[in-house]
């Protein structure tokens, strides 16, 4: 009786463990790969990008930030927006002020996925269509008017390049 009550407990222990799916380990290559996240979550996961979240979700921009792509972001830090003239970011982010919104916000994405190491300096057309100088001097990279501060937030759909100031065309 000992025998069979073992060999039934061994055998259930055995079959659940069996059907407990096991964690593979990094260099498993049969682990099922992690998707990555789109352009948003990516931003979403920064917490030095909520105000540019919060900016992309009140300029109806997530459906487009989370398409197919790729783009190339150029996001404006937490501290870049606070720089902006007192009560602009509040007046931008009202329900009025949608497509003005959008279109700012629209001038810190081009298409293409463009890493650090591949920057170029010149012009590049924003997905509002106007154009943006980029320049790179003494290893610096800096977009219109501000610089890059860190580079290569990976997403599945592009990359994200952090700036220290909004963008916005005169």
């Amino acid at each position: 009786m000992k025998a069979y009550f073992t060999i039934t407990t061994m055998a259930a222990a055995l079959a659940v463990a069996t059907l407990t799916p096991q964690r593979a380990s990094a260099s498993d290559p049969m682990a099922p790969a992690v998707a990555m996240p789109d352009i948003v979550a990516a931003a979403a996961s920064k917490s030095e990008l909520s105000t540019l979240v919060s900016a992309i979700k009140a300029a109806e921009l997530v459906t487009v930030l989370q398409g197919q792509g790729p783009f190339t972001v150029f996001a404006p830090t937490n501290a870049a927006f606070k720089k902006l003239p007192e009560g602009q970011l509040q007046d931008l982010l009202k329900p009025e002020n949608r497509m003005k919104l959008a279109k700012i916000l629209k001038g810190h994405v081009i298409k293409g996925r463009v890493k650090a190491a591949d920057v170029k300096a010149g012009e590049v057309k924003t997905l509002d269509g106007k154009e943006v100088e980029i320049a790179v001097q003494n290893g610096k990279v800096s977009y219109g008017n501000a610089t890059v501060i860190a580079t290569d937030i990976s997403a599945a759909n592009g990359v994200i390049h952090e700036i220290d100031t909004v963008v916005i065309e005169d």
